[in-house]
């Protein structure tokens, strides 16, 4: 009787083997998925984009026309604001309209006075635009002004020579502040070319 219990002691022992190995199997795979995965963590975070890597032209260009868009922007506001300040500071002054005031009419001289507070806004504005857009794209100024002293170098090579120019040929943009894409500084370039095309053929 020992003799034939002894096999099935056995067999009981193979057949019970296999989940214990498979449980520690699957174990294993998770711990290397895990370790997989940490180590794919840091090849996802290198691949981020460096703050000191140069703009394209593109992406500079938009800024640019951006930066022209906040002066213009500041601009209005303080040409506003000038404008409102100096009409209630005239408002407040007493004038007799019968005299004179440094030979000119009072109603007139006060009128000029608003429009130059105005102008002085208006001046002001690109000043405060600058301002504001170097402090919302403060973590790319570097590169914007890396890129613009490229930029502002193929201005000079390429604009033209503006004592040649005449009603019926003006000037195309001579500091390139209209250009806004690679687009329009192709069109740009091709502006330079037809206005000393005609300079040429007017001499």
């Amino acid at each position: 009787m020992l003799t034939k219990s002894a096999p099935l002691r056995l067999t009981a022992l193979r057949i019970s083997t296999p989940p214990a190995m498979t449980i520690l199997h699957t174990h294993r795979n998770a711990s290397t998925t895990t370790s997989s995965s940490s180590r794919t963590n840091p090849t996802s975070t290198a691949a981020s984009p460096q703050p000191n890597q140069k703009l394209e032209w593109d992406t500079f260009l938009q800024l640019r026309k951006q930066r022209r868009r906040y002066n213009l922007i500041s601009s209005i506001f303080t040409s506003a604001l000038g404008t409102t300040a100096g009409i209630s500071y005239l408002a407040n002054k007493e004038i007799d309209p019968t005299q004179m005031i440094m030979g000119m009419d009072p109603i007139i001289l006060f009128g000029l006075a608003t429009v130059s507070c105005g102008a002085l806004g208006w001046l002001a504005g690109p000043v405060l635009g600058s301002s504001a857009f170097s402090v919302v794209k403060r973590r790319v100024m570097g590169q914007i002004n890396e890129r613009e002293r490229e930029f502002l170098q193929h201005i000079k090579k390429n604009r033209v020579d503006p004592s040649f120019q005449s009603f019926s040929n003006p000037v195309p943009d001579y500091y390139g502040e209209k250009i806004g894409s690679i687009k329009q500084y192709k069109q740009w370039l091709k502006d330079q070319r037809a206005y000393n095309r005609k300079s040429k053929n007017f001499l």
